[in-house]
């Protein structure tokens, strides 16, 4: 028994040695890169599990249709052609974000801001009761509750009128939900598939690369992202959290086929079905003409995509960045430029919730406040319920909605979609919305020392877990 444990000791041994090297080779930074290694040689009897389900730091193997189909690219190039962005100045630089989410900033759209639950999804139940030809779903939470099971109604009644119904949902996301509601759906004509069904976390322990989009697309022409998963919560109807703060869009345009365009390249991704024949990728064009694009960032680009849509947007600040993020753990480049921002006079402002969702998280975005503060960025801390937005607003000159928080998670390890708009009214309504948010936070003022006990000692301790958080 005792030569079976010195065995056991040394194959760890040596399978932490070679995840180390591993990771050495494939983390993104060299703060990940240190933690792994030394994660791993000290403790290998934990840190080997911890790295099959946490380790790998990209996904090779993603088919973006983007960059793998020739017709794609020339009908991208085509679309920008057709839809010229009406113009830009110099301090907002399209060709950075284009440059970034690999699509072109395109005219002819308009975005309606959907605050709240009630008005989010009393807009998408509208749309899909009024489906004619096929409806694209995508969302990370589905739970089987009141909001649930209302959703799960009208894509049936979808499928029985003819219309297609697809549905993709991240397996780790809905791990509470039940099989029969899958089941049913499928019963009913609805085409369900797990974003990783052929690849990906599936088959390799991981809880990484969790495909946090939350998308909706019908007939082509209209289209929603933002905050919103589905589930009760969202409808403020959990105690827990109370009133429930998040925001979601409501696109029209051509912007919309971009957002159709990511939802084929992830069904493709977990079926190795195109997608592109059969579909409406002619959206027309709405009356307020705004100029917009989709990012899509996530693992599996070939650049830090998620962190250069945040820089890109701080970057272009010159009088106001304002962003709401539930979860707040930024990488060193968006800590710095935040500063820069502050220093050179951007009224920079930051919006967390003080109610506590996931607490390493929460606990870890204290760490970063002091330094922030003395560089002059507020922190606002929203205290009436939840808020789970993830929007920021430039200047009068963009304004951002979709499903990335300002953390490495999001920013490294999960496909996520951002709605772009570079448009003055756009950044108006989107500053308005802000303003009445802040009436309901509370500035932070008091420094990480003067803090209560479980924060001022915890802070330091989540922030080692940022690369994770």
């Amino acid at each position: 028994m005792y030569y079976i444990l010195v065995l056991a000791l040394v194959f760890l041994e040596i399978v932490a040695i070679v995840f180390a090297i591993r990771a050495v080779r494939s983390a993104r930074t060299p703060q990940g890169s240190v933690a792994w290694v030394v994660f791993l040689i000290a403790a290998p009897y934990l840190a080997v599990p911890a790295y099959l389900f946490l380790g790998h730091s990209r996904v090779n193997t993603y088919i973006v249709g983007r960059r793998e189909s020739e017709e794609v690219i020339q009908g991208l190039e085509r679309f920008a052609q057709l839809h010229e962005a009406r113009g830009d100045d110099d301090a907002v630089g399209y060709p950075g974000f284009e440059t970034i989410g690999e699509v072109p900033v395109v005219s002819g759209n308009n975005m309606d801001l959907l605050v709240d639950g009630p008005e989010t999804f009393e807009a998408i139940f509208s749309a899909l009761d009024a489906a004619e030809a096929y409806v694209l779903v995508q969302s990370y939470i589905i739970n089987d509750d009141e909001l649930g099971r209302a959703f799960h109604a009208r894509l049936i009644a979808c499928a029985k009128r003819g219309v297609t119904v697809r549905l993709l949902y991240d397996a780790v996301g809905c791990v509470k939900l039940p099989a029969a509601y899958l089941d049913t759906l499928r019963a009913a004509g609805v085409q369900v598939m797990n974003a990783h069904a052929l690849r990906g976390p599936k088959t390799r322990f991981q809880i990484n690369f969790r495909n946090h989009r939350k998308t909706i697309v019908v007939d082509g022409t209209l289209g929603f992202t933002g905050g919103f998963n589905i589930g009760d919560e969202y409808m403020g109807r959990d105690p827990k959290f109370g009133d429930w703060r998040d925001t979601h869009c409501r696109l029209h345009g051509p912007v919309v086929s971009q957002l159709q365009l990511v939802f084929a390249e992830d069904w493709h991704w977990a079926t190795e079905e195109v997608l592109l024949e059969g579909m409406n990728w002619d959206a027309g064009r709405a009356d307020a003409n705004m100029d917009a694009l989709i990012m899509a960032t996530g693992p599996a680009d070939e650049q830090e995509t998620g962190s250069l849509y945040f820089c890109a947007a701080i970057t272009a600040a010159r009088k106001r960045l304002w962003i709401a993020s539930p979860y707040f753990v930024p990488e060193n480049d968006i800590l710095t430029n935040l500063k820069l921002a502050a220093m050179r006079g951007v009224d920079v402002r930051i919006m967390v919730p003080e109610v506590i969702d996931h607490t390493i998280p929460w606990l870890a975005a204290f760490a970063y406040f002091d330094e922030l503060m003395e560089a002059g960025v507020q922190i606002w801390r929203y205290d009436s319920g939840f808020m789970h937005q993830k929007v920021l607003v430039v200047d009068e000159a963009i304004a951002s909605v979709g499903t990335t928080n300002l953390d490495n998670r999001s920013c490294r390890l999960n496909f996520e979609a951002t709605a772009l708009f570079f448009d003055s009214r756009a950044a108006r309504d989107l500053a308005a919305m802000l303003e009445a948010d802040f009436e309901r936070c509370i500035r932070l003022e008091k420094p990480l020392r003067e803090q209560p006990f479980k924060i001022r000692n915890g802070a330091p301790i989540a922030r080692l877990f940022a690369p994770l958080l």
